[in-house]
């Protein structure tokens, strides 16, 4: 069953309400020292690489799998940056749909691979990190004040 099949069929049990919601995202970093950013369809808003954990997969699978679907990288030597959860990560979809993220956040700047986009982006870009976006999707505005707070660079 894949994931989008997981949550189909528990959005038919339990419609919009909240779920708690357990994903990975990953902080690519280039040799600048900028961060890659994803510029989303659904709300027009920011985010890093990542997504939702797949049954049976660690934290660390899905936030490679996820790089490398959404952006056709394949990173290596994954660093914890923090794990986010929280009144922070409470987000509604635009269809409604409710959830209570848990993003645990990896560092990289050890990647290859073509950067391309996928079907659920419109854009990518490295910026700066005192020249992020405005438009940062909101589970995602933690993640971006820690790495502003620490100056963290790979």
């Amino acid at each position: 069953m894949t994931n989008l099949d997981y949550m189909r069929e528990l959005r038919r049990q339990v419609g919009s309400r909240p779920l708690i919601m357990c994903g990975a995202s990953v902080l690519i970093f280039d040799e600048q020292g900028r961060v890659l950013m994803l510029h989303r369809n659904d709300n027009d808003t920011w985010c890093f690489p990542g997504g939702a954990m797949e049954l049976g997969e660690s934290t660390e699978q899905t936030a490679r799998r996820e790089a490398y679907e959404e952006t056709g990288l394949r990173v290596e030597q994954l660093e914890l940056f923090g794990v986010f959860s929280g009144e922070g990560m409470r987000y509604v979809y635009p269809n409604g749909d409710e959830v209570h993220n848990v993003d645990v956040v990896y560092r990289t700047n050890i990647y290859d691979g073509e950067l391309r986009l996928d079907h659920e982006n419109r854009a990518y870009r490295f910026f700066d990190l005192d020249e992020l976006p405005e438009r940062i999707s909101p589970p995602v505005l933690p993640v971006v004040r820690q790495l502003s707070d620490q100056g963290n660079r790979a």
